[in-house]
């Protein structure tokens, strides 16, 4: 159970090459969320930021083993906890 009050961390929180996350959920029932489920993004899984374009924008993660890039808009909307 998690404390309400606290801030919300997303994926678009990490900002150093190499930092970690464990994934909690991915907010909204639209068709990006979806799309980000459907790319592996899921409760459970860890996740790890590879890189960032020249200029920030979009982010590369390693997840399941394989690469991804999301824009910040989008890592905004999966909820994390930091490891």
């Amino acid at each position: 159970m998690g404390n309400e009050n606290q801030p919300r961390t997303t994926l678009a929180d990490l900002k150093e090459v190499g930092s970690r996350g464990c994934i909690l959920d991915v907010n909204g029932d639209d068709a990006v969320a979806i799309r980000l489920m459907e790319m592996g993004l899921t409760e459970d899984e860890e996740i790890e930021v590879i890189g960032f374009a020249p200029l920030g924008d979009p982010i590369e993660y390693s997840i399941r083993g394989y690469r991804i890039s999301l824009r910040s808009t989008e890592a905004a909307r999966v909820s994390i906890r930091s490891i």
